[in-house]
């Protein structure tokens, strides 16, 4: 009530004025106790009582958030902006992507947006403030305690201006750091703090303001996504499952438009499911969760189970035949080397697998074109290793086709021309991309840097190809979950650097399968979200 009497339970007011004055005050001043829901968020207010007012809206079929507000500043000790946020406790991690929009001619330079972590909403409260001004300057500030001035770090930093940037603001334990992106770039450190006074349950959430009491400012904000990590420690067994935690995170099924990067969620759950397959009608997708396989729209819904028969402990490795009518799977056989996974063909429709591989480890990832051939990562003759394979399908012999002794290869996918074979390799210390002719000749490396980059997925009209990349602080050998990680693009048919397509946490099940859209417009894949209780 911002320090006012309430004046509904004051005896000389008639009854109805007392119900109105109640109803009133229920609702709160200016906003302050009302709850409006927006999104993922609880609640859209503004803080500090600007002269004029803000708002925000969600519009659900771009997944995207519209938000305007004004305010004179977040400095000093009191604020004035617009917020649009949610409770949050523990650790997390938050990232969206921001731009103004509206009029911006002769905007103040401190015009900002970004994201905001809060004690509260009181107008002096302590907070941490990720800051994109549209002058170019980005910063992270924050007010140890109620009433203090804003902090920032002395050295100021100037970003070429953008028309949409990535915001990353994470908490883990007592330290804040941010981090920004251009479009296609990887996220790169701002600066950090601590606060005592943020360690609790404190309000995460988007904010906006004009810099200026006279004119309300606008923006735009998408691929909003708020992840609680877990501290990992990843299993040296590079096809683990589920990784030594005891938690087990929230899924969601996203699709990427390769163009501009824009993500939609399609469907979620408390669970754990993984690598999405692109159906050849173009309108389903097929995904694995608790050992058994699904289709789902494209657009949503209910999954429905694809029948296996009596194969049921199914992984995160199937692949479609070119010509969109078989099948191929990795599925494990109890009591049998290296977790008895086991390679399998069926058809798409569903049915009685047939047994390709008989000795195991065997995980599958590609067809050849001809579909004659599969392409499987496998461990033989007592390598510590694992290594690739092409199998027949005509009589289930087996072909090496690389050699490594010491790091793992993985990931083997034909080109949709069946010329080369792609794969990830840990050749000198890190995993990177490479390819190869299909009799195991002429390999060459395709990315050169500090990411651990797995699982080339070549697109349908042969232009690109995606990858999962993994921090460069992991065993090379290994595919954890839970990590922060990127989808990256890289052109095929012309020069061209890695682009990052999309930040997330996710790990081994996010990008396992083909997952191209067969138009080569769009890819699927699985991003997990916080550990279910």
């Amino acid at each position: 009530m911002n320090n006012l009497v309430c004046p509904c339970f004051r005896k000389t007011f008639p009854t109805i004025s007392k119900i109105i004055l109640l109803l009133f005050c229920m609702v709160g001043w200016k906003g302050g106790f009302a709850q409006h829901p927006i999104g993922i968020f609880e609640n859209s207010m503004d803080i500090g009582s600007p002269k004029l007012a803000g708002s925000a809206s969600f519009d659900e079929a771009n997944q995207t958030y519209n938000i305007s507000g004004a305010g004179s500043n977040i400095w000093f000790n009191r604020d004035e902006f617009r917020f649009v946020y949610k409770k949050i406790k523990g650790d997390f991690i938050l990232t969206a992507d921001f731009a103004f929009t509206g009029d911006t001619v002769g905007a103040v330079g401190h015009r900002k947006i970004g994201w905001m972590i809060r004690e509260s909403t009181d107008e002096g409260a302590a907070s941490a403030n990720s800051c994109i001004h549209i002058d170019g300057l980005v910063v992270l500030q924050w007010r140890p305690y109620k009433g203090m001035f804003m902090r920032d770090p002395e050295e100021e930093r100037f970003y070429p201006k953008k028309s949409g940037q990535t915001i990353q603001l994470e908490r883990i334990g007592k330290t804040i750091t941010m981090r920004i992106a251009h479009p296609g770039e990887p996220l790169q450190f701002v600066g950090s703090c601590q606060t005592d006074a943020l360690n609790g349950e404190v309000l995460a959430g988007i904010y906006i303001l004009s810099h200026d009491s006279n004119t309300v400012a606008s923006a735009k904000v998408w691929n909003v996504r708020i992840d609680k990590p877990v501290v990992h420690e990843y299993t040296s067994n590079p096809h683990a499952v589920i990784p030594p935690t005891n938690d087990i995170f929230a899924s969601r099924l996203e699709i990427v438009d390769i163009s501009d990067g824009t993500r939609k969620v399609i469907h979620e759950a408390a669970g754990r499911f993984e690598a999405p397959n692109w159906m050849p009608d173009s309108k389903k997708l097929l995904f694995n969760e608790g050992g058994l396989l699904y289709t789902i729209s494209v657009e949503g819904g209910t999954p429905d189970k694809l029948i296996t028969g009596s194969v049921n402990k199914n992984n995160n490795d199937h692949a479609i035949s070119s010509d969109g009518k078989m099948l191929a799977i990795s599925s494990h056989r109890e009591g049998l080397p290296g977790g008895g996974s086991t390679v399998y063909t069926l058809p798409l429709t569903g049915g009685e697998p047939r047994l390709i591989t008989e000795n195991t480890p065997s995980y599958l990832h590609g067809w050849n074109p001809n579909g004659k051939e599969l392409a499987i990562v496998a461990k033989r003759n007592g390598s510590r290793v694992y290594n690739l394979y092409k199998v027949s399908l005509k009589d289930k012999s087996e072909t090496q086709l690389t050699f490594n002794t010491k790091g793992h290869v993985d990931g083997p996918e034909y080109s949709p021309d069946g010329k080369y074979i792609y794969y990830n390799a840990n050749v000198s210390g890190t995993m990177q991309i490479w390819r190869m002719k299909p009799d195991g000749s002429g390999k060459e490396q395709l990315t050169f840097d500090e990411f651990h980059n797995w699982f080339p997925h070549i697109s349908p009209d042969g232009k690109w190809v995606v990858f999962i990349s993994f921090p460069g602080d992991i065993d090379p050998d290994a595919h954890p979950s839970y990590k922060q990680v990127m989808l990256r693009v890289m052109p095929l048919t012309s020069p061209g650097a890695p682009r990052v397509l999309a930040y997330l946490y996710g790990g081994q099940g996010t990008l396992n399968a083909p997952s191209w859209s067969p138009d080569s417009r769009q890819i699927a894949f699985v991003s997990n979200s916080e550990p279910v209780k």
